[in-house]
């Protein structure tokens, strides 16, 4: 893996809300909709290697594979850098997968509402609630919940749903 300066990648600015388990009948009648499947694994940090994670995404035919790395900046705000890799470059970190976690198995469903492209996931740990969050251009842009979703509660600052920690503890909140 070739090295790269963080501080130079993107800004990703989220927000996160946790969310009863979806009508997926109701989210396929939203604007822009696509669903991918998402295979997601942590990786250890390995002498010069920084760790970050790697992904195995399906999306209808097409399979890809992704390396990423995030510098979190606040609750809401991150640096990300993300590269495509080939099969063989997943194949070849899938062996540093951090000790003690789950590769992470979730069903993301992607459409616009509001003007805002929305990310629900649906995890395989769990059957009665997912995660939506929505990327914005600054911290103070407000959310609009989709109709199709019930809201239990914003969960942006709570790392305990942050994806590394789910794969840590088996999809399990303490």
């Amino acid at each position: 893996m070739e090295t790269f300066d963080i501080t130079k990648a993107p800004l990703e600015i989220e927000r996160r809300f946790l969310i009863e388990y979806p009508d997926i009948e109701a989210l396929r009648q939203m604007s822009d909709y696509r669903v991918k499947h998402i295979s997601q694994t942590y990786l250890k940090s390995d002498g010069d290697f920084v760790g970050g994670r790697i992904r195995k995404i399906v999306e209808g035919d097409r399979t890809s594979y992704v390396y990423t790395y995030k510098e979190r900046l606040s609750d809401m705000t991150r640096r990300e850098y993300e590269k495509e890799i080939s099969y063989k470059e997943y194949s070849e970190l899938l062996p540093l997968k951090k000790k003690h976690t789950i590769t992470i198995e979730k069903d993301r469903h992607i459409f616009t509402h509001a003007g805002l492209v929305y990310e629900l996931d649906v995890y395989d740990f769990w059957d009665d609630q997912a995660s939506l969050e929505a990327e914005v251009e600054s911290e103070d842009v407000p959310i609009p919940i989709p109709p199709c979703v019930t809201l239990i509660k914003e969960i942006t600052d709570d790392r305990r749903y942050n994806n590394s920690h789910l794969a840590m503890n088996r999809g399990v909140i303490e």
